[in-house]
């Protein structure tokens, strides 16, 4: 098989190479692009919301690109818009107008040519004070032709705060804007569903529009989930009225998509053309698959048996499973002295383990499918929670490797080859089967999909059987070698490498852990790394409390009640209290309306008359964040800020900042957190708040700034 490099690799090598001018030698730093801000009023009243537009004006034969430019090997970029609004006026994101589709031997894109406007909705507070104001924005585009160059600019406009509306000399260029944007109204009637066999990362996607268009394409919207390709194929077989449109997707870091946003085009690439915004949950591939499908025989069903067993075998060598594998390697060196009739007993267990995991899974996955919601193999790492339960197990299990703290062994520590020999049982071999079909579910072995794909078509019982047959193919290399303990001979003796090799399994597990925080702690929203992290460590040092005190000290009062102390403290302090864990990222909205910290925002807000709270802060910043989920975010503080008519100002010092750090320097401090009260007054100074402070502490200076 050719070797290829990862999607996000590969386009993020070009990327980088384009812009250090590698794959550009005769790129000159003059771009073709212009671009200005136009505002579609004038004046505008407080509280009212209008238009602005960043007009792009390009040069013949050149482009930039839409929102999702570019398929695998393509090197598209969106345009962005970095604001700096003043106090009081809000930006939505942009609104994309329908592209054209371009397809080069690089790959699909969609692009803008010759003047493309794009929209942005702009909101005035109700509170703005009048006056002329200054909108500014820093654009940043790539525009190809035979070449590509990266541009960017500062575009400027002028607002007036007044008491009527006044439509700009731009207004008409904003009517023809809002008609080349996709359509509401009406919905178009379409489905998607998937199409037939998976590889193990690459799936077809049909989807199938009743329109009267004579041609029709998909534009998918960007994801983190999956990657839905540009290049559209078409095949027939539909009905008159209906276009199938058939898209490549790449499986995602959570496992495949449940739907799908973008475009829907009629008569894409025309002067004609017309999106409409979808969102559309993809079907499992039941309806039309299963009519033509061979009817259920012995004959359809053996070789689906076989492909399972064969997948289920190559699962014991994908990277999910080998830090399980090792573990079962250092038992079978464990049991090679041990009676035969033992040895038989702990490689049941342990295929039992498999094989109870297999059949659990089958029937929750059977429970969705009765509840009408999308099963697939990796159903279960798909759920946020399961995947933070399995990320605590793997850190535990690490520590346990490591002789932070033991299972089994009556308390005393694993410090010789003779007890780690005796540590083995029932309970762990049976564990070890768990955890390796746990950690299979996530990878897709060669033959398994075909398996799995085909099980999903068929009734309760023949999905049983195959997943019963995957998880029997896993357990089967190590339930044989159980089976004939002259094999074992074959390893090394037992002795004292043992305790180093135990030690050095714990880093495979610690990197499988690693691995499943990287995918779900991004998925929990800004602070979810943060939170998360802090917690993984409090679990550890409950393990190390309990192996130190409960295990090697001969406490188990002292050491228990320590663990459950941090365990209690961590939980609901980080993961219930600061992370909302179980609340998903989507559903969480900003909870106060932060705008740019600068000195002019808070001497306009104050000249209007506002109590200003302002807010020096930083990713980096641990005690910042424990400010803002403790006191700050939180209903009573928010409902003083309402009242009171404050303004919200927040200063990143991530990176450095000669503006922050000068006012930094003014109050005494050299680093963030600083948080300042300014009362309406302008003539008075602000309430500086402790480092670290409470909500009755803001309540007060709230409440004074406020008079």
């Amino acid at each position: 098989m050719p070797f290829s490099l990862p999607i996000w690799l590969a386009r993020s090598v070009v990327l980088c190479l384009l812009f250090a001018g590698i794959l550009t030698p005769r790129v000159t730093a003059q771009t073709q692009t212009k671009a200005r801000l136009l505002l579609e009023r004038s004046e505008t009243p407080p509280g009212s919301s209008l238009d602005a537009a960043v007009e792009l004006t390009m040069a013949p034969e050149w482009h930039t690109y839409w929102r999702n430019p570019s398929e695998s090997g393509g090197a598209g970029l969106a345009t962005r818009i970095r604001w700096n609004l003043p106090a009081g006026i809000t930006a939505d994101p942009i609104l994309w107008p329908v592209p054209k589709q371009l397809e080069e031997a690089a790959g699909v894109t969609q692009i803008f040519e010759g003047v493309t406007v794009l929209l942005i909705p702009l909101h005035v507070a109700s509170n703005s004070p009048p006056g002329e104001i200054e909108i500014v924005g820093r654009v940043s585009w790539l525009e190809c032709h035979e070449e590509c160059v990266p541009g960017q600019t500062e575009v400027r406009a002028r607002l007036r705060i007044g008491s009527q509306v006044t439509p700009s000399v731009d207004a008409p260029k904003f009517v023809q804007a809002r008609s080349l944007l996709p359509a509401s109204d009406p919905k178009p009637t379409a489905v998607a569903r998937w199409e037939g066999e998976t590889t193990e990362k690459e799936r077809a996607l049909l989807i199938d529009w009743t329109t009267a268009a004579k041609t029709a394409d998909f534009y998918a919207y960007e994801t983190s989930e999956a990657e839905v390709l540009a290049r559209t194929e078409r095949p027939g077989g539909t009905p008159a009225g209906t276009i199938r449109i058939r898209k490549k997707v790449n499986k995602g870091d959570t496992g495949w998509p449940t739907k799908v946003t973008g475009l829907l085009v009629a008569e894409p690439n025309t002067a004609n053309q017309k999106g409409f915004e979808v969102e559309l949950s993809i079907q499992a591939p039941t309806t039309e698959a299963a009519s033509e499908a061979v009817p259920f025989s012995w004959t359809a069903l053996l070789p689906m048996l076989g492909a399972a067993l064969l997948g289920g075998l190559i699962l014991n060598i994908m990277p999910c499973v080998l830090p399980v594998i090792a573990l079962k390697v250092l038992s079978f060196v464990r049991q090679s002295g041990s009676n035969p009739a033992r040895v038989r007993k702990l490689g049941i267990v342990y295929g039992l383990g498999v094989l109870a995991s297999f059949l659990v899974l089958a029937l929750v996955l059977l429970g969705l499918q009765a509840a009408g919601k999308d099963a697939n193999w990796s159903t279960a790492f798909q759920s946020p929670t399961f995947r933070v339960l399995l990320c605590i197990l793997m850190v535990l299990v690490s520590l346990n490797l490591f002789g932070v703290f033991e299972v089994a062994l009556e308390g005393k520590a694993i410090t010789s080859a003779t007890a780690i020999i005796r540590r083995e049982g029932p309970g762990a071999a049976f564990f070890n089967g768990v955890l390796a079909a746990v950690l299979a579910t996530p990878c897709t072995a060669p033959f398994l999909a075909t398996a799995v794909a085909f099980a999903f078509t068929q009734p309760p019982l023949v999905l049983i059987l195959i997943f019963l047959t995957v998880g029997l193919g896993l357990a089967l290399p190590f339930v044989l070698l159980c089976w004939q303990p002259a094999w074992l001979k074959l390893l090394p003796r037992p002795g004292d490498w043992m305790v180093r090799f135990k030690v050095a399994m714990g880093f495979p597990m610690l990197g499988t852990a690693i691995w499943i925080f990287w995918f779900t702690a991004t998925r929990m929203g800004g602070s979810g790394v943060l939170w998360l992290g802090l917690f993984l460590v409090v679990v550890s040092a409950a393990a190390w409390a309990w192996g130190e005190f409960g295990q090697r000290a001969g406490r188990p009062l002292v050491g228990g009640l320590t663990a459950l102390a941090l365990l209690a403290g961590g939980y609901f302090g980080l993961m219930e209290g600061a992370l909302d864990w179980r609340t998903p990222a989507s559903e969480r909205h900003p909870k106060i309306n932060w705008q740019a910290w600068s000195p002019t925002a808070v001497n306009a807000a104050r000249a209007a008359g506002h109590p200003v709270l302002v807010d020096f802060t930083a990713d980096n910043c641990a005690n910042c964040k424990f400010n803002l989920v403790r006191s700050i975010e939180i209903a009573s503080t928010i409902e003083r800020l309402r009242k009171g008519g404050f303004v919200t100002l927040a200063g990143d010092f991530t990176d450095a900042n000669s503006d922050i750090a000068a006012e930094l320097k003014r109050y005494s401090r050299r680093g963030v957190p600083l948080v300042l009260v300014y009362p309406k007054d302008p003539n008075q100074p602000p309430r500086v708040l402790p480092t670290v402070f409470t909500p009755a502490e803001i309540h007060e200076a709230l409440d004074w700034a406020a008079r």
